[in-house]
């Protein structure tokens, strides 16, 4: 049954292209009528800021209380979609009257939209004239403000506005304004959830300098002047090559993010990043305890690929592996034919049959295959080109080998990751659960019963960093021994002063994660 094969694949193409012909556009869906369900599963789905989108609408065909409930709703979006003027446009819209709780909602927003625009005086100003709310989720959203204003002004543990004498304080340098400020702002709101999680009495001195609007230089030395006897960040490789770099005496430094590999790191200097290159080593031997040898590997095109590939191959070299080929993708396209056939050896295959029936003079029946010592795919790539990738492995006879990728392919998305079956990743508790993970989702959904802003990787990184700068603070320097149970893994230092993240597997299986045991596990 030579044809069987192909002639299915070509009517489910042809039913494919059918459907997709017949389904209204993209523009036409944004089109639907505005529900809350629909707003709802928008702010699930993560688009916090299409949610925002269809409460303004229901908003407009409302009017009094449920009017008023509804912008509130849409400003929380916008605020969270980082939509600052969206924001304060629909928080100009609310008009009177509103419940005791709908004025402290609007008043919160107003908070919040004061220190999105950095305007950190003039939010502690507004919460110094509204009294503490007594409901729980406001409460909580009223003590995380307080928090943003201190640090914005300068310390939380003081918690006042005014600027302090120089004191010993952990000084946390981030560039909260500028072209790296949403990553920043997920950093800050981790470091603030760990800081107001931690015990009253063990709470140390933060304060908060913005690299945005000053050199890290400058914010080195003025964290020195003010007595900083700690320092986190700062976060970019440009930042922490600065750093690095300084001259002047300053206190203990936990990097956001690694040096270049040729550039050694000056005393008491820690460097902690999500790295995916380490991933990529981690992959790799994860795939040599898993017993597979000799395999193919398929990236991106570009910077980050060539990186993670060569992390990958030296790994698996060096523990014995073999990499028969490598292709990359062009993720800017969503048909990755050419390369996928070209690494499995389908268009060899293609080929010689070509070349048979030239030398015979008559079409063969024929069914193009894969080449066969391929024992795993290791295809890193982002979600979105993950969930297109899969597919299409699939599709050219390579649904049935190991494939492993890093943590960059999963994105919680049950539905979306129903493409993903199969593929194996490591990724940090923050995403696949945990006591600690369950522990701080359930209070950042007390303080944001709607959803709030993005909480992903980046905001576990910053909830760790503030705890690995307690532990290290704490030892003065004998922090080889270090070990934290963290949301981005147990993390510990090695002999550069390198945090080491251990991490779990886990494997998509209709969409929902299982977690794999350890390598070697029966």
């Amino acid at each position: 049954m030579l044809l069987a094969r192909p002639l299915i694949r070509l009517v489910v193409a042809c039913a494919l292209a059918l459907a997709l012909s017949a389904c209204p556009s993209l523009t036409e869906r944004a089109g639907l009528p505005p529900s809350l369900d629909r707003a709802e599963a928008l702010e699930r789905s993560g688009d916090v800021a299409g949610a925002a989108h269809v409460y303004e609408q229901l908003a407009a065909q409302n009017s009094g209380a449920e009017r008023n409930e509804l912008l509130l709703r849409a400003a929380r979006g916008y605020l969270a979609g980082h939509a600052h003027e969206d924001a304060a446009r629909v928080l100009a819209q609310t008009q009177g009257p509103l419940s005791p709780e709908q004025t402290t909602e609007r008043s919160l927003s107003s908070i919040e939209l004061a220190l999105a625009r950095g305007q950190a005086k003039e939010a502690w100003q507004q919460l110094s004239a509204l009294p503490e709310p007594r409901a729980g989720p406001q409460a909580a959203r009223y003590r995380e403000l307080l928090a943003r204003a201190a640090l914005g002004a300068g310390s939380p543990g003081a918690a006042t506005g005014a600027v302090e004498e120089a004191a010993p304080h952990i000084a946390l340098l981030l560039p909260i304004t500028g072209r790296a400020a949403g990553a920043a702002i997920s950093v800050r709101d981790g470091f603030l959830t760990a800081y107001y999680q931690t015990r009253s009495q063990e709470r140390p001195r933060v304060r908060v300098y913005d690299t945005g609007t000053q050199s890290v230089a400058d914010a080195l030395s003025l964290a020195n002047r003010q007595g900083a006897d700690f320092i986190v960040g700062p976060l970019t490789r440009e930042e922490v090559v600065a750093a690095a770099e300084f001259a002047a005496p300053h206190a203990p430094l936990l990097a956001l993010n690694f040096l270049p590999a040729e550039q050694a790191p000056p005393p008491q200097f820690y460097q902690y990043a999500l790295s995916p290159e380490d991933e990529a080593r981690l992959a790799a031997r994860r795939i040599l305890e898993d017993h597979h040898r000799r395999g193919v590997a398929l990236v991106p095109a570009g910077d980050w690929g060539e990186r993670v590939l060569a992390a990958f191959r030296q790994e698996l070299l060096a523990g014995g592996g073999e990499l028969l080929a490598t292709a990359t993708i062009d993720a800017s396209r969503t048909d990755y034919s050419g390369p996928v056939t070209e690494l499995l050896g389908i268009s060899d295959s293609t080929a010689r049959v070509k070349r048979l029936e030239a030398a015979l003079g008559t079409r063969l029946q024929f069914e193009p295959r894969r080449r066969g010592d391929i024992e795993f795919i290791f295809a890193p790539a982002p979600a979105s080109t993950e969930r297109l990738l899969r597919p299409q492995l699939r599709f050219h006879y390579a649904g049935d080998i190991a494939t492993y990728a890093t943590s960059d392919a999963f994105e919680p998305d049950v539905r979306a990751n129903e493409e993903l079956d199969g593929l194996m990743f490591p990724d940090m508790p923050w995403m696949l659960g945990g006591d600690l993970a369950d522990a701080v989702r359930a209070v950042t959904r007390e303080a944001w019963p709607t959803g709030g802003p993005f909480r992903g990787r980046l905001f576990a990184f910053g909830f760790d960093a503030l705890r690995l700068a307690q532990a290290l603070r704490r030892r003065s320097g004998a922090g080889a021994n270090i070990s934290v149970d963290g949301l981005t893994g147990r993390l510990s230092l090695d002999a550069d002063r390198r945090v080491r993240r251990e991490i779990a597997w886990a494997q998509l299986h209709n969409g929902e994660l299982r977690l794999l045991p350890a390598a070697g596990t029966p």
